[in-house]
């Protein structure tokens, strides 16, 4: 029955639903994630400005980046090569380039509907403007459920069972002492609250993704003069102009899509949760840090593991014994000799980890929607998620990953059908954002009176004291 519900929900259902959704944003927004590409940098360079109650720009967004990158982009463009061929790749790029504008509609909604807790932080996602925007609160209780069962719950386990099964396969780590080891850490970081859990993203993030890029990097220079062919032969594959792939065309669009909606989570309304506690001056700012993060997860992070594993001499499409983690462990063994798999062991636990945090977040800000003031319920759930990180590391939880997948297709369905009900207010944050721009304004600010009609919470948006600077100041 769950292989069912997968095949349906995943194969058919939201593949289609996504794609709609994602080109629908980008032709309303007039491309928006190529608009502003550039200005992604420079609010990337703005973003470390602290305000009381909330996340810095560039803390959001790196504990967003901690829960977008994880095992799919290791052993997940491993299985999209494997079954769908080199020219997955490409459909991959394509996702993550529609993907950006989806995640500028949810961040920017997101942060627009946040709420001003009473302790002075701030809370936001799917459900708050499920509620405040749609006025659907029970809708919105049932998409909190869903994401307190699949990411705060679920998913926390089965990054403990991958993390466990590497290191024991790569050192010879018995699983329940890694496990141990991720309780540890992890409890450390969550009894800290949200500010302890953004710092550690702060930190582990940058590491993590240089760490892994940077031995990308050297791969492609190792092979400076192969990489054209390869780019040519991902290309060619993806459109079955390849001899060897040339009835593959519907398993690399297949893969590559399927891959890469896992990989970016583009939909799923996760990345929401987050977004909504940075400091912006203007929702759209954060919308538009937060398409940085698909970008930066699939364009930059799943073509590192694809060009190392086409450019080694491990990959046949005639003959592949391996795939998952074990094939990205074998081709970087073949480019810098066997400590490659023990550096992708390591990378694949600092990735798991960063995600556990964010899971775990995610299901915290599920459980305020309910209870915000109730300490002893949000204590209950960090030992919970402590004790399912122990079980997960000692377990093979092939049918709780089947569950966890069908809920979480469920909740991109209930946050899809609100983001699209809710596109014409995203349309009228952009246009405000770009009428700001036009008018000289370095640094767009919302004017809470131009959305009067709708249910925001002024404590979280009051006027602004002071105009903002145009371009010539």
């Amino acid at each position: 029955m769950l292989d069912f519900l997968n095949d349906l929900l995943w194969s058919k259902i939201l593949i289609v639903a996504l794609i709609a959704a994602g080109l629908a944003f980008t032709f309303g927004s007039r491309f928006v994630q190529f608009r502003y590409f550039g200005a992604m940098f420079a609010i990337f360079r703005q973003a470390f400005h602290h305000e009381a109650g909330h996340l810095s720009s560039f803390q959001a967004l790196m504990l967003s980046v901690a829960g977008r990158v994880g095992a799919g982009n290791i052993a997940g463009v491993a299985v999209a090569i494997t079954l769908g061929g080199p020219g997955a790749v490409f459909w991959m790029w394509v996702i993550g380039l529609i993907g950006m504008a989806t995640s500028y509609f949810e961040c920017a909604l997101a942060q627009l509907f946040k709420n001003a807790e009473p302790d002075g932080t701030y809370r936001g996602g799917p459900a708050y403007y499920i509620e405040r925007g749609l006025h659907q609160k029970w809708l919105a209780g049932v998409y909190s459920v869903l994401l307190l069962v699949t990411f705060g719950l679920g998913f926390n386990a089965l990054q403990s069972y991958t993390v466990a099964s590497s290191f024991g396969d790569a050192f010879g780590a018995p699983t329940w002492a890694t496990g141990v080891g991720l309780v540890i850490a992890l409890g450390l970081i969550i009894f800290g609250g949200i500010k302890r859990i953004a710092s550690a993203a702060e930190i582990i993030v940058p590491v993590m993704a240089v760490g892994y890029i940077g031995i990308a990097v050297v791969v492609i220079l190792l092979h400076i003069t192969e990489l054209p062919a390869v780019l040519l032969l991902i290309v060619r594959s993806a459109f079955g102009l390849e001899e060897a792939f040339a009835g593959g065309l519907g398993a690399a669009i297949a893969m590559g899509v399927r891959r890469g909606l896992f990989s970016n989570e583009a939909g799923l309304g996760s990345a929401p949760n987050v977004a909504a506690v940075a400091y912006v001056r203007h929702p759209a700012n954060q919308g538009i840090v937060q398409a940085f993060s698909v970008f930066i997860d699939t364009l930059i992070i799943c073509s590192c593991t694809a060009f190392m594993i086409l450019l080694s001499g491990i990959y046949s499409p005639a003959l592949q014994e391996s795939s998952g983690v074990a094939l990205t462990q074998s081709a970087l063994a073949d480019h810098v000799g066997e400590w490659g798999r023990f550096y992708v062991s390591i990378a694949l636990m600092l990735f798991a980890f960063s995600s556990m945090i964010y899971n775990y977040y995610l299901g915290e800000n599920s459980l305020n929607f309910f209870s915000e003031e109730n300490k002893t319920l949000f204590n209950g759930f960090r030992v919970l998620t402590l004790c399912l990180v122990l079980w997960g590391s000692l377990q093979d939880l092939t049918t709780v990953f089947a569950f966890a997948d069908v809920t979480m297709g469920l909740l991109a369905i209930v946050n899809l059908a609100a983001v699209l009900l809710l596109i014409k207010v995203g349309l009228r944050i952009i246009r405000d954002y770009d009428a700001q721009r036009r008018a000289g304004i370095a640094q767009p600010v919302l004017d809470p009176a131009k959305f009067a009609d709708l249910d925001i919470d002024r404590e979280a948006w009051p006027a602004e004291p002071a105009a903002a600077p145009t371009a010539a100041e």
